[in-house]
């Protein structure tokens, strides 16, 4: 079953599905997959699942979430229909399924069951965990937590309930951090003055020099120049005396003065004066999707012919956005650690490319988020808290025929930068290469409540601490928690400056190419590095006792010898 299992789903949901399920079950059906031989055996639908359970010995064979599937082809020899489903993970799997009829009306059913548009009918608001609740991630990463953390390092900062009913911003949560010399009226004035009412907030806190990273969307000034004072002390008031702050835009400088004929615009250098803008353009929205979609199809080709496979891969770009995400976030982090000074991250909206950057720079500095905890913490903060729309991002993945609207694998590049660090720092990170995946995997299909919105004011108007689980209360179970550990782990205080030179860059195999290449042997190769680490531990463990020992009978000869 995998993840997906099936939890004990409540009944309601059949009632509710049942008229879109033509064909429950049919008999007869070979389903083909990735690396593993053929079953037969029989398909069954449910309100949530696609299952095939084999005959031989009665176990499930495939347990498929309907949210899981990205699209869906069908062809016919005589009346033997295939049903090809792809899914979001980027898994392509075959059914064969006798009779005409039966193959149409499993595959319409799928597609009706994979496309609903209510929220509340998804599969989080029936599973019920057949897992031990030890520790409820709702309540795991609390911004309360987070202050409390930050006020043992400084007392210039304090926490603001301004928008604890989502008026003031509705992307933002309830409770955000700002300095303590500016009171809730001037964050209201402020918040007119920065698109959906995003104003500046603090991200990252630097403990050896009290330098900060904020993030904030842009400023409205428009055409005509428009400022706002109380921006100015806001920002302001995050710098030393005598010291200046960097603004660094996520958008190309033409795209920041085009902005300025809708209303946007950016930071006026005269209203300014101690600010430098660096313009670091990023690309966003239909561009990534597109370069996704691109490189799976590159990912996908098996015609085993070099130049081709060279081209499209380059031909889909990906590498580089991976390059300039990077490279964004190594110059956000050496403007904090390097140049001493502090650092105002946003784009347009402030939602995608901006809290990319802020969480690589995040990484780079600060050890903490390189444990499991603290990269948890660190997705809860930066990117569902800090209001990127995870439902509309990750509606659709690398396959989908339907019209885009406002997909964008933005949270996977990001979780591509951080697997290209861990490749480039093998010792640094707490975690392993899977629990990136894992992260992939549950953003774009999930029994678990975590990822569903696209911002906190959504997730509490779905109720989703009270109606679903959350991701985090499974992964933390010690069980679970320990197939994402990094056997080379050993804790590294120090600042990672990735390269990002283009022969540092890799394409992520684990991700592109694991259902087209079998990973048998990097696995075992990691059974033998954990057996070998292991081994070392124990020699070690020994070396120390005879140590001891040693020590031990030195004294004693040491007191026999005394006259």
């Amino acid at each position: 079953a995998g993840y997906f299992g099936p939890g004990a789903a409540a009944s309601v949901s059949e009632m509710e599905f049942v008229e879109l399920i033509k064909t429950p079950r049919v008999d007869g059906v070979i389903l083909y997959r990735p690396f593993q031989p053929r079953v037969e055996g029989t398909l069954c639908l449910t309100g949530h699942h696609l299952i095939l359970s084999s005959r031989q010995d009665n176990n499930e064979e495939l347990w498929l979430l309907h949210s899981n599937i990205d699209a869906i082809e069908k062809r016919f020899v005589g009346t033997l229909g295939t049903i090809t489903i792809k899914c979001k993970d980027l898994r392509i799997i075959h059914l064969d399924i006798p009779g005409m009829e039966e193959c149409l009306n499993i595959a319409s059913s799928i597609e009706a069951l994979s496309t609903l548009d209510s929220t509340t009918l998804m599969y989080p608001f029936f599973y019920r965990p057949m897992f031990e609740v030890l520790e409820d991630g709702w309540h795991s990463f609390l911004p309360e937590h987070e202050f409390t953390l930050l006020s043992a390092m400084t007392d210039e900062w304090r926490l603001s309930y301004i928008n604890k009913d989502f008026t003031v911003c509705t992307s933002y949560p309830p409770i955000v951090i700002v300095p303590k010399s500016i009171d809730d009226e001037t964050l209201k004035k402020v918040a007119t003055f920065r698109q959906g009412g995003r104003f500046p907030v603090l991200s990252y806190y630097h403990k050896k020099n009290g330098m900060v990273m904020m993030h904030s969307a842009q400023p409205l000034t428009g055409t005509n120049g428009r400022r706002c004072k109380e921006d100015e002390k806001l920002i302001n008031a995050t710098l030393r005396a005598g010291k200046r702050g960097y603004i660094i835009d996520t958008r190309s400088a033409n795209t920041a003065q085009q902005a300025r004929t809708k209303g946007g615009g950016f930071e006026q250098e005269a209203h300014y004066p101690q600010w430098r803008r660096i313009h670091k353009s990023i690309e966003r929205y239909h561009i990534l999707q597109e370069s996704l979609i691109k490189l799976v199809e590159a990912s996908n080709d098996q015609s085993h012919n070099m130049d081709r496979w060279l081209s499209k891969l380059e031909a889909s770009s990906w590498l580089t956005h991976v390059k300039e995400i990077l490279t964004t976030s190594c110059l956000a982090a050496q403007c904090i650690d390097r140049e001493g000074a502090s650092v105002l991250v946003h784009g347009s909206e402030g939602i995608d490319s901006t809290l990319q950057v802020t969480s690589l720079a995040h990484i780079i500095l600060d050890p903490e988020s390189r444990t499991i905890n603290g990269f948890e913490a660190l997705v809860e903060r930066e990117w569902l808290q800090a209001g990127h729309p995870f439902q509309q991002r990750c509606a659709q993945s690398a396959y989908s025929n339907s019209k885009q609207k406002n997909e964008a694998p933005t949270f996977l590049l990001f979780l591509d930068c951080c697997w290209q660090m861990q490749r480039q720092f093998p010792c640094s990170f707490e975690f392993n290469e899977q629990f990136l995946i894992v992260l992939f995997e549950h953003a774009y299909a999930s029994q678990f409540g975590s990822f569903l919105g696209n911002n906190e004011n959504e997730r509490r108007k779905l109720k989703l601490q009270q109606k679903t689980v959350s991701l985090w209360s499974w992964i933390n179970r010690p069980k679970e928690l320990e197939k994402y550990l990094n056997p080379l782990y050993e804790a590294n205080s120090l600042v990672i400056w990735p390269s990002v030179a283009p022969q540092s860059l890799q394409l992520w195999e684990g991700v592109f190419l694991r259902w087209n290449r079998s990973s048998k042997y990097l696995d075992e190769a990691w059974d033998e590095i954990i057996h070998i680490i292991e081994y070392n531990k124990d020699l070690q463990a020994k070396v120390n006792a005879l140590r001891r020992q040693l020590a031990e009978l030195q004294t004693e000869d040491g007191e026999l010898e005394r006259p």
